[in-house]
This record gives structure tokens, sequence and C-alpha cells, in this order.
């Protein structure tokens, strides 16, 4: 099925496990050089994806990230908050299969990870979106705070955008 069809995928969101690894790490691995390419230059492509494309293992069992799932097993959109150490919420690795975005996948996901960001008495979420993802948050509520260049190793660093909503 492609972005384009008429027909919505079926999904159920639930709580990630430290199971999920091998299939979210190949769903970054897939998502994240095809949904970025219109938004970042090669060279960030081929240094910083990489890095920033692989399931973080504590933040599976963590119990705030959140994987959608079809009823075949298969991963199509993942993301997760932690609590900062000011109190406030962090929006955490968001992705959704490049071939399903506008189907609601993502809006699903984000929806339980501010539901329960909420539940928790945060009262302000924040998250560093990619470019690309910008409208995407805002129309979740979140407004631009400015752009940030995030460190992820020795040397390299990835564009991104510093975004809030208030709960």
């Amino acid at each position: 099925m492609t972005a384009r069809s008429a027909e919505r995928t079926a999904f159920e969101v639930r709580p990630a496990r430290p199971s999920d690894l091998a299939r979210l790490d190949a769903l970054f691995a897939r998502a994240y050089p095809r949904l970025l390419k219109a938004d970042y230059p090669p060279s960030i492509l081929v240094t910083a994806v990489p890095l920033l494309a692989r399931a973080q293992p504590r933040l599976l069992a963590s119990g705030t990230y959140y994987v959608a799932e079809t009823g075949e097993g298969r991963l199509v959109a993942a993301g997760g908050w932690s609590r900062r150490r000011d109190g406030r919420g962090e929006v955490r690795h968001v992705v959704t299969d490049d071939r399903l975005v506008r189907q609601g996948l993502g809006r699903a996901v984000l929806t339980r990870v501010l539901d329960a960001a909420a539940l928790s008495g945060i009262d302000e979420m924040r998250c560093l979106s990619t470019r690309t993802a910008v409208p995407f948050y805002a129309s979740l509520g979140f407004e631009e705070v400015g752009p940030v260049d995030m460190p992820l190793a020795p040397g390299i660093t990835f564009p991104a955008v510093a975004m809030r909503r208030r709960m």
C-alpha cells in the first residue's frame, strides 16, 4: 500500500518492548533517509542520519515509548517521551514508515505520548524536530523555539528545530 492509497492501514498503539529493537532499527534505517531527503543535504544524510536511525534499548524498556503495530505484526510508527531534569517532558525518537505517511500513524503515537505525559503531571513538552517534521508537530500544537545543532558524535551535528507545547 502506498501513502496515496485511499485505504488506511489498521494498527494498534502499544508500549514498546525490548524485543522490538531489530524491527525498529529496520524502520528507522529505511524511513529516516527517505523522509529527510528533501530537507537535508547529502552530507547530513551520510554522516548524521545513520547515527540517528537506531533504536535506543533503554528508551524501549522505559515504559514511555510506544509503537504502532499492524495486525500482521509490522511496526509502522513509534515515538515516546522522557521527563527532563527541569520537570518538563521531551518527545523522543519519533518515526513513521515512509510508505505510510499521512494516515494518522504518527498522530496516533504522539497523541498517546502527550496523553501519557499529561497523566504523569507534565505541563510542557519539548522536542527537537527534524526540519521535515516541523509542520507535523505544529499541527499537534507545538510552536517553534528556534534552530539548534544537535551534537551526535565528535565533529557531527544534526540541524534540528527546538519546539515546545503547553499541555
